[in-house]
């Protein structure tokens, strides 16, 4: 659906897409209820369509609007500091999502649908709420410098957005495999004796990480360039994986923990460095964009494929080429980074 929002944008604007996006999710939310109560799992997987096209659709909107809603030089530490809340709401909707579905007195309905009822109700309220205070608010027009040319331009003849659009592909993909092989990681010979059960405490160290990385990153780009800061950020990310791959032990653990923190500020730096300088074709990119983070669909089973033959320690060899081609990414952005 990324592609289909980038064009609805276009159209209809950025104040209006965040609340089309807000009130899709909450429609979304709304049908886990005739799905629970039919019991259906193809109603389930519509329900979680009709979410996921609303999250794609504020994801396509809200990004490229922090980036350019204030001075270019900043665009980074802005988009950074959103995604910051982000990685918050990473860390402790687990926590709300435990209570909600798992607590001890809905023990006898986790077998079943309805435990769902309750959570996704409460987000569809919050969800109706946020459209509604977004369609009363006044949000800043966007003026681009070429805002005057055409609009029919194909944004598959920008270089800099596709080259972005596999960096998004890696690194979101790299983010989310090392977050799903982090316990099997950790409990693997010559690593640790934690138990499967306690290895997963430590994954909140991970995600916890990027958050706390993700507001760092966003004062310190205040004053660095974001091409600069991300190059920084890869190599940081290249020395832990090979790290994590060669050594054993706690070292080799916290490693792996660390490459969170390396990873914060990369999507929004690749992102604002893909959209630079393409003024009204900006909202047809960030489609390209948010379509890129399939990453975390494929590379995940890539990972996997080389755990099974290979072992779990030797497949995280995977970030250094993904890291390698963000490092790459960055260093071509140098001459445009201001």
């Amino acid at each position: 659906m990324s592609l289909p929002a980038g064009w609805l944008i276009e159209k209809w604007g950025y104040a209006r897409g965040i609340v089309v996006g807000l009130t899709t999710m909450g429609i979304g939310c709304l049908l886990f209820y005739p799905a629970s109560t039919l019991i259906n799992y193809p109603v389930f997987l519509f329900a979680l369509f009709v979410l996921a096209s609303g999250v794609t659709t504020l994801q396509v909107a809200a990004n490229p609007y922090v980036a350019a809603v204030g001075p270019k030089k900043t665009a980074s530490s802005r988009l950074n500091l959103s995604q910051g809340f982000n990685s918050l709401a990473h860390t402790i909707a687990p926590i709300f999502g435990t209570y909600l579905i798992l607590a001890d007195d809905a023990a006898a309905e986790v077998s079943s649908a309805s435990a769902v009822q309750l959570p996704y109700f409460i987000l569809a309220f919050v969800l109706f709420i946020l459209a509604l205070l977004f369609s009363r608010v006044s949000l800043p027009k966007i003026h681009y410098e070429n805002e005057d040319s055409t609009s029919e331009a194909s944004i598959w003849n920008e270089r800099y957005l596709l080259l972005g659009g596999i960096g998004i592909f890696l690194y979101v993909g790299i983010e989310v495999s090392i977050g799903g092989f982090i316990v099997n990681f950790i409990t693997e010979p010559g690593i640790s004796d934690l138990s499967i059960k306690e290895a997963g405490n430590y994954v909140s160290y991970y995600w916890g990480a990027a958050m706390v990385g993700r507001f760092t990153g966003s004062a310190i780009l205040q004053k660095v360039r974001a091409n600069l800061a991300l190059s920084v950020a890869c190599i940081g990310a290249l020395v832990l994986v090979a790290t994590g791959v060669t050594a054993s032990g706690s070292l080799a653990m916290w490693a792996v923990l660390g490459i969170g923190f390396f990873n914060s500020i990369m999507f929004s730096n690749i992102f604002t460095l893909s959209i630079e300088g393409l003024g009204t074709l900006t909202s047809r990119a960030s489609g390209v964009l948010v379509m890129a983070i399939v990453g975390g669909a494929i590379i995940p089973l890539i990972q996997g494929a080389l755990a099974d033959s290979f072992g779990v320690q030797t497949s995280f060899i995977i970030g250094l080429v993904c890291y390698g081609y963000v490092l790459f990414f960055s260093l071509i952005n140098r001459s445009r980074s201001k």
